[in-house]
């Protein structure tokens, strides 16, 4: 009976210490979530469910926004918040194959006390690359949620994010693109990201990788680290000699133009709560100095600052800041550099930022284009990398998103090009999580950008068919520069190529017929590989009395009446239409716009018809066949000016040279 009694009380004692352990790991998890340390509490939330640890440290990441701007359900028993709160670790750290199994268990037991399960599970499953799945699920959430708040305005978004991404999947020029994993040691244990260029060889980047592998417990810090390359591969990884607070996680740098200063973010929780903050440090002989906490006005009490970058012209610093004064979450700003030091930080404005996450602010000066990642906009999922063309202290366009590849259905954060002007992608390293369980990992990609193919068809005008044969010139109109010269094929077509897109003007000329010319504009998408121009028509040379016909590309110098060289193919073709009707007598009229003093209008067109003639005149027409006339101003084919305001176009198509048939027996 005492034996009994015993063991009795051993199972009690055994059971009582094994609550107690059970309590403090709920104890210590919830410690570890209320200060946002989600590795640490998804490993002792698993203890108190009694999972299996997966999570671990090395999936920690500090520019994820935290739970604690969010809502979040009240508790409906300690068990119960223990696991709606594992679901959120695993979603915190980018672990969307653990969160998805975790909420799917929260929907299954609690689901009416935790309404933004289905939220957060749909994201994880788009994450997951499981569309159908996620679309259906977001529709459940909104069909289930009657609140009209973020959460709603989210999924509503999220839907049109699941269109966006099955449409950039099907992309016609996905093979102009190539991206892989960084080689080398760049990507190690825990993760690396944020890449900035200290030289042409030599990127400084963050990891959290441990300094000891061999270590039983591994601690997965924030560091920099510098990553050296020899013909364009990484080969060599190593510790960056910045000082680094043992109390502070460090990390995303941005280097000064001269290479001498260096700023960057440390990071870390006081009072339970995360503060994050710029700092800089200057190279001096004996190497980087210990990082200075910048001041006011940058760095604001109570708010989180991160993320900096400084524009190629040394003129700017730009962040990221969830500070008062901006459109909501995480807003990008910019402060003007003058001497090292940042002056008034500006907001980028309502066209840049959301009411959302506006984070990794870069600049690629080629482009003009500014380059950030945001979650509050129509996109792959998660964050997205955007583009915006403008200058800071200026205007900027609309973000536009770049798509599939560039960005993936998990978190695209960081961006860096060594791309020209007219192929930002061309040369680019980036973080992502695209390809990992968890965490942010480098990444290098490049963009092909394959000539230009343009096209169009000569036809005659009356009747319309193809002409054969027609000498088609391709011309810059900004210098007259002929660029392309082709004759028109059995079809009338030609065919040319560029490197990029452009405005031109076509001429064709052809025996027979009037020169013919029009301008050419670009497509709406400039990265379109092909263009079809409209058909350009040339006008028959019909020899009827009183025919009227304008003289295309003929010029004349500023206010003279002397001919532009680029004039005599033009007259040149009327010569040969003179010379196959011998018979033809023809008058050379001048008209002017009514810029000017109408008397000096008329003696100028009288000037530059007679010019017109001397030049046919040297060519061989008899000049018994030529009349010369100028009209000045007084016959305009369109307005000079429109609702009081000048017209260039109209005054263009009023400044004219043209033959009239007078006889033709």
């Amino acid at each position: 009976m005492k034996r009994i009694t015993l063991i009795t009380a051993l199972l009690f004692s055994c059971y009582g210490m094994n609550a107690q352990y059970v309590a403090d790991y709920l104890k210590a998890a919830d410690g570890y979530f209320e200060k946002g340390d989600y590795a640490s509490a998804a490993e002792y939330y698993e203890k108190y469910t009694g999972k299996d640890s997966a999570a671990g440290k090395s999936s920690f990441n500090p520019y994820t926004p935290q739970a604690g701007t969010k809502k979040t359900a009240a508790a409906l028993s300690s068990r119960a918040q223990a696991q709606y709160r594992l679901a959120e670790c695993y979603r915190l750290l980018n672990y969307p194959s653990k969160a998805e199994t975790q909420y799917r268990e929260v929907m299954e037991t609690g689901a009416e006390k935790y309404p933004l399960t289905a939220f957060h599970l749909a994201s994880q499953l788009r994450a997951l690359g499981r569309y159908a799945e996620a679309e259906k699920t977001f529709k459940t959430f909104l069909e289930g949620y009657s609140e009209k708040d973020e959460y709603r305005k989210t999924a509503e978004r999220e839907l049109k994010n699941l269109a966006f991404i099955q449409e950039q999947l099907k992309r016609k020029d996905l093979a102009l693109f190539s991206i892989s994993k960084a080689g080398g040691q760049l990507n190690s244990t825990g993760a690396s990201y944020a890449p900035v260029w200290l030289t042409d060889n030599t990127i400084l980047f963050t990891s959290t990788r441990p300094l000891d592998t061999t270590a039983k417990t591994r601690v997965y810090t924030n560091r920099l680290y510098e990553g050296g390359f020899e013909n364009g591969q990484p080969v060599s990884v190593t510790l960056s000699q910045v000082p680094q607070d043992k109390n502070y996680q460090q990390g995303v740098a941005a280097i000064t133009p001269d290479g001498n200063s260096l700023y960057l973010t440390r990071w870390g929780f006081a009072g339970g709560k995360k503060t994050a903050s710029l700092y800089i440090s200057n190279k001096t002989a004996a190497g980087w100095s210990e990082p200075v906490k910048i001041g006011e006005p940058v760095n604001r009490e109570g708010s989180l600052t991160q993320q900096p970058f400084v524009t190629p012209d040394g003129k700017y610093l730009l962040f990221s800041s969830d500070r008062s004064g901006g459109q909501g979450g995480f807003d990008l700003w910019y402060a003007p550099l003058e001497n090292g030091l940042p002056g008034n930080p500006v907001n980028m404005g309502a066209v840049i930022n959301t009411g959302y996450d506006e984070q990794a602010p870069a600049y690629h000066p080629a482009s003009s284009s500014l380059v950030f990642s945001s979650n509050g906009r129509v996109g792959m999922g998660g964050f997205d990398f955007f583009l915006s063309k403008g200058k800071p202290g200026g205007n900027w366009t609309e973000p536009q998103n770049p798509g599939y590849p560039v960005n993936s259905v998990k978190d695209d954060i960081y961006l860096i090009s060594r791309g020209p002007a007219n192929n930002l992608f061309g040369d680019v390293m980036l973080s992502s999580d695209r390809d990992a369980a968890c965490c942010l990992e480098l990444f290098s990609l490049k963009k092909i950008r394959p000539a230009r193919e343009l096209s169009g068809r000569v036809v005659s005008c009356d009747p319309s068919k193809a002409m054969a044969g027609a000498l088609v010139k391709v011309i810059d109109p900004a210098t007259n520069a002929v660029l392309v010269t082709r004759t028109t094929g059995p079809d009338g077509l030609y065919s040319f190529t560029l490197e990029d897109h452009r405005a031109l003007k076509v001429e064709a000329a052809a025996e027979g017929f009037l020169e013919g010319s029009a301008s050419m504009g670009t497509p709406s998408n400039p990265e379109e590989v092909q263009m079809r121009y409209p058909d350009l028509c040339l006008q028959p040379v019909a020899p009827k009395p009183e025919e009227v016909y304008v003289l295309e590309n003929v010029y004349y110098d500023f206010n003279k009446a002397t001919l532009k060289p680029e004039s005599y193919p033009a007259l040149d073709s009327l010569v040969q239409v003179l010379n196959a009707h011998p018979d033809m007598k023809v008058e050379i009229g001048s008209h002017t716009d009514n810029k000017g003093a109408e008397e000096y209008n008329q003696q100028l067109s009288e000037a530059r018809a007679q010019s017109v003639v001397a030049y046919l005149q040297e060519k061989g027409i008899a000049a018994d066949r030529l009349v010369a006339k100028g009209y000045g101003e007084s016959v305009p084919v369109a307005p000079n000016e429109l609702d009081g305001k000048d017209n260039p176009e109209g005054r263009a198509k009023n400044r004219r040279t043209e033959f009239k048939i007078l006889k033709n027996e």
